[in-house]
């Protein structure tokens, strides 16, 4: 596999681009919404995204921000926008401050801040969603939602010149439904499943399991602020996704072995359900 390439994954509309390998790289990239879920080392799929969330400041999630900056400058385009934890902030801006003093140029970028619960516009159809996870540093999680709009009930069966008759005296004749339909962790424990509902509601939920086998206990998982895959066995009655797509398994395994566990160990009634991510 080419990690300048990355591979794609996709279900049903929604199309996925990247790779995740513990401890030395994770971006998860949707193109058709111009973001990513983590940079990695920065590669060249990455760089003509709009804007990215990053879960955390490990550099296997975020080295490559520097390195996208660089090369929107390079070949003028937009400054692209990172949203990432508070604490994150100001030390990349040190990092970037140092790079325009070793390059003898200066960058424009933006770093935004996010806390749980706050809300960034794609779109009028969608959003995303910032919920807490559990790592040794701060860090977060992102849900895409989609804003699904219909024609209120009570207004069912009128014409369309009426509709619009109604809306120019100013009332609101839809109804407004917003879907979880992704959900990404980054490095995380497994508390993150309870930390909002809408979190296990997604369709998708794209999540770390480190560890795969008894080499490396829940504990240690737990210490290094990983989920290992015994301690997701149990909830899956609880995850209602249509999809739960397993990233940043620890490179002790294979793509082959990765694979083998996850058919060994998930039950069978979930199995279907549970998939891999193909780039590693």
């Amino acid at each position: 596999m080419s990690v300048q390439a990355g591979e794609s994954w996709s279900y049903n509309k929604y199309k996925f681009h990247g790779m995740s390998l513990s401890g030395i790289r994770t971006a998860i990239s949707m193109p058709e919404l111009s973001l990513s879920f983590d940079v990695a080392q920065g590669y060249p799929f990455l760089i003509n995204l709009k804007q990215f969330f990053i879960s955390h400041g490990h550099l296997d999630h975020a080295a490559g921000i520097p390195y996208i900056i660089s090369q929107k400058a390079m070949n003028s385009m937009p400054p692209g926008k990172f949203y990432m934890p508070g604490t994150l902030v100001e030390p990349l801006d040190k990092i970037m401050k140092l790079w325009e003093q070793i390059e003898n140029h200066q960058y424009k970028y933006e770093f935004i801040p996010v806390k749980a619960d706050d809300e960034i516009p794609l779109n009028p159809q969608a959003f995303i969603k910032v919920f807490p996870t559990t790592h040794r540093i701060e860090s977060y999680g992102y849900t895409l939602f989609e804003v699904h709009k219909k024609l209120k009930k009570e207004y069912l069966g009128l014409k369309q010149d009426e509709i619009v008759d109604l809306r120019r005296q100013g009332l609101e004749v839809n109804e407004t439904t917003n879907i979880p339909v992704v959900s990404f962790t980054g490095d995380t424990q497994i508390e993150f499943l309870d930390s909002r509902p809408w979190v296990r509601q997604s369709k998708i939920l794209i999540m770390e399991s480190t560890y795969l086998d008894d080499k490396k206990s829940v504990e240690h998982a737990r210490t290094w602020g990983h989920t290992h895959i015994d301690e997701i066995i149990p909830r899956l009655k609880d995850i209602e996704s249509e999809k739960i797509v397993i990233i940043h398994a620890s490179s002790r395994y294979s793509d082959k072995e990765a694979l083998r566990l996850l058919q060994e160990k998930i039950p069978a009634e979930y199995r279907d359900r549970v998939e891999l991510f193909p780039g590693r």
